[in-house]
């Protein structure tokens, strides 16, 4: 290999399960983050996209730490001049906990094309009942 090319060897995508019932909202997005990204594999290479499928079930009893539901704001921007609106955590919970999760793991990618691919195999469930059975998604625990 005196030619200093570096070829990634392909790999097949696994499914994995994380159940966020009960667990620390950071904790889970790192986790699900780091499979996403393929950096738990030895072929991981930063420029290509060698992670895996992550799918998160209940994500409306994930948990935060401190008094995050009080101060945690969520914001978005509807477009429209003086559009800026800002959420606590405890409302967006209410309304669509999987926001939550999605947007911690969206926060912990790359910022780039490879990013969005990346987070395009994320998926986030509010309850337990999830249809990628057929996957056979393998299940983790969260530390």
């Amino acid at each position: 290999m005196a030619s200093g090319k570096t070829t990634a060897v392909p790999s097949e995508r696994q499914w994995h399960i994380i159940d966020a019932n009960g667990q620390v909202l950071g904790r889970v997005a790192s986790h699900a983050a780091r499979l996403l990204q393929g950096k738990h594999k030895p072929q991981w290479i930063p420029f290509l996209d060698t992670g895996d499928h992550v799918v998160i079930i209940n994500a409306a009893a994930v948990r935060l730490t401190g008094r995050k539901d009080e101060q945690k704001l969520y914001r978005y921007h509807s477009g429209y001049e003086g559009g800026l609106r800002e959420e606590r955590a405890k409302i967006v919970r209410q309304k669509n906990p999987v926001r939550l999760v999605e947007e911690a793991v969206r926060g912990m990618l790359p910022k780039t094309k490879l990013g969005s691919a990346m987070y395009r195999k994320l998926k986030v469930y509010r309850h337990a009942d999830h249809p990628h059975a057929a996957q056979k998604p393998r299940a983790l625990e969260v530390a």
